[in-house]
């Protein structure tokens, strides 16, 4: 029975929804739940009339079960049909009567879904998936609401890292204090913008004041202005910000010449060397193991000035020097030649200067000032990097351990949170060396003495997987390397079905988030690092400063010819 205001089709219509792509809550619909298990993923049977080719690997998407709301992240495509015969001898879908016949019901789509969050009906915090939706629960395109339920807002801790795929209305919003909590890993190959996805993250760490940043910085990259190669030059940290980011440069020369602002010049004395530091350069040095006995031993018996006095030996004193402490003369002469590569670096001086610019950088941190160590033309001397890395952060997170064994009971004594930024991390961090390196070190303490890392490498596989496991956030571009996705993916949940997701990144913008600091692995396409980010960071650009200067003197003007009158 019917009223005269309603045909009997619109009443089927309403008791019986057509599949027409839109759920009756009005969301984009793309199929249903018809298999698959917690351990392993949901299967999802797409709709007749969803576009396969719309969507992509890394998107998310919204499972509503009867009791929760289940995010899942697309992490496979695939074709298939429900007679095999089908593939032997494909219909002519050419004719449109054929093609709709066959298409989303002998022949069809599917989507492979990770279940990475879920949040009950009734609205609450995300929780970790311990259960899965039952069959045939609609699958539904993810929202701005469903993304911002599961990320939460932009605030004073969590910083905008850029946009989910396909859904540039939103944003992802980095949780920076658990960032800092632990240390962080930013990988990819050769040319995927790893340096441009660490600026962004540094400059989020600065202007939030979660931590202070000293940067290893080999290549000029994070200091001052560099060339980019999609448009300007991109603004530096300091230029970002002028009072809470020092440079120090270990080469005046190149700084003058690129017309960087430093603030201070870093000399390291032969004096301050020791044995552990030349050890560090094993491999870039090629020394062997009697080499660095013989450096241990030079240690012992010339004291501090050891390198120097070392160098200056005539041919006869160094044969008396072997003979007289039984070491192999063959060893010492190899490793006299090694060490004489110090003489063509200009920073390392006869005796002193180090300590005063070990105080320098620690005076710094306790400011609350970050810094950016340029090294210019040795940047591209990885020996050089080495060197000056371990043997600064040595000393520093020696003096980090005494302050806050100090300050043990009394929190406002303990120094600021520090975040260590190196480049090539694998050469500190290798799996013959790690345990022994103060950066594996720092690695493996979890931030018990406010020291953590930020390491930034193109060979993640080259790193020692104990220091590896200890990452607490991971930022991967594209890589294609099979070791070194698998390094990537150590000790992360669903590893299988991310690893077809990092394998698929698009080479320049985009990078997958996982770990500590974001409640699940989440694909971005990372904030463009242009005006629009150096406005949000609190930079004004020197056309504002004119503006506002020419501003004041108008108003200026005005209050005085309202005096006179």
């Amino acid at each position: 029975m019917t009223s005269d205001n309603s045909s009997p089709n619109s009443v089927l219509d309403e008791w019986f929804p057509r599949e027409t792509g839109i759920t009756l809550s009005g969301r984009q619909r793309l199929g249903v739940v018809v298999g698959g298990s917690l351990s392993k993923g949901l299967q999802v049977k797409l709709d007749r009339d969803t576009v396969i080719e719309d969507l992509a690997v890394g998107r998310y998407v919204v499972v509503r079960g009867q009791r929760k709301r289940f995010f899942c992240m697309i992490t496979d495509i695939q074709l298939d049909v429900t007679n095999i015969a089908l593939t032997a001898h494909p219909p002519n879908v050419d004719d449109p009567f054929i093609n709709a016949v066959y298409s989303g019901t002998s022949a069809y789509g599917m989507v492979h879904i990770a279940p990475m969050l879920m949040i009950d009906a009734e609205g609450g915090e995300p929780r970790p998936v311990k259960t899965i939706p039952s069959h045939f629960r609609a699958v539904e395109i993810a929202t701005v609401d469903d993304v911002n339920d599961v990320f939460g807002e932009e605030d004073a801790t969590h910083f905008n890292v850029g946009t989910p795929l396909e859904l540039e209305e939103t944003q992802i919003n980095l949780d920076l204090r658990r960032l800092v909590e632990r240390s962080v890993g930013v990988f990819g190959k050769s040319g995927t913008g790893k340096s441009f996805l660490t600026r962004i993250l540094l400059a989020g760490v600065i202007q939030r004041n979660m931590a202070v940043s000293l940067i290893f910085d080999m290549h000029n990259d994070y200091g001052w202005e560099v060339s980019d190669e999609r448009g300007p030059k991109a603004k530096g940290l300091k230029q970002l910000f002028p009072a809470r980011v020092a440079i120090l440069t270990l080469d005046e020369e190149s700084s003058r010449r690129r017309q960087a602002k430093y603030d201070y010049v870093v000399s390291l004395g032969y004096d301050e060397i020791e044995p552990q530091d030349i050890e560090m350069l094993k491999d870039t040095l090629d020394l062997s193991d009697p080499m660095i006995d013989v450096a241990y031993t030079l240690h012992k018996k010339l004291g501090y000035n050891w390198i120097y006095e070392f160098l200056t030996m005539d041919a006869d004193v160094l044969d008396d020097f072997v003979k007289q402490n039984n070491i192999s003369a063959a060893s010492a002469i190899a490793l006299s030649r090694r060490l004489g590569r110090f003489e063509r670096w200009a920073f390392l001086r006869a005796e002193g200067g180090q300590a005063d610019s070990v105080r320098k950088i620690i005076e710094l941190i306790e400011q609350g000032t970050s810094v950016v160590l340029e090294f210019g033309r040795y940047g591209n001397n990885l020996a050089a990097y080495i060197l000056v890395a371990n043997y600064l952060t040595r000393r520093i997170h020696a003096y980090y351990v005494e302050r806050m064994e100090k300050a043990l009971g009394d929190s406002s004594m303990e120094p600021p949170q520090l975040l260590i930024t190196i480049e090539e991390a694998h050469k500190f961090l290798d799996p013959a060396v790690a345990r022994q390196t103060i950066f594996g070190i720092i690695a493996r303490e979890l931030r018990k003495y406010n020291v953590t890392l930020l390491i930034v490498d193109q060979r993640p596989s080259g790193i020692d997987e104990e220091v590896m496991s200890q990452i607490g956030t991971r930022v991967t571009a594209l890589l294609d390397n099979e070791k070194d996705i698998s390094a990537v993916l150590t000790g992360i949940n669903d590893a299988g079905s991310l690893r077809e997701v990092l394998a698929r990144l698009d080479t320049k913008q985009q990078a997958i988030i996982m770990g500590h600091a974001v409640p699940m692995p989440v694909v971005v396409r990372t904030r463009a690092y242009d005006a629009d980010f150096y406005a949000s960071v609190g930079y004004v650009g020197d056309d504002a400063l004119s503006d506002r200067a020419r501003d004041a003197r108008r108003s200026l003007g005005d209050d005085r010819r309202g005096r006179r009158l």
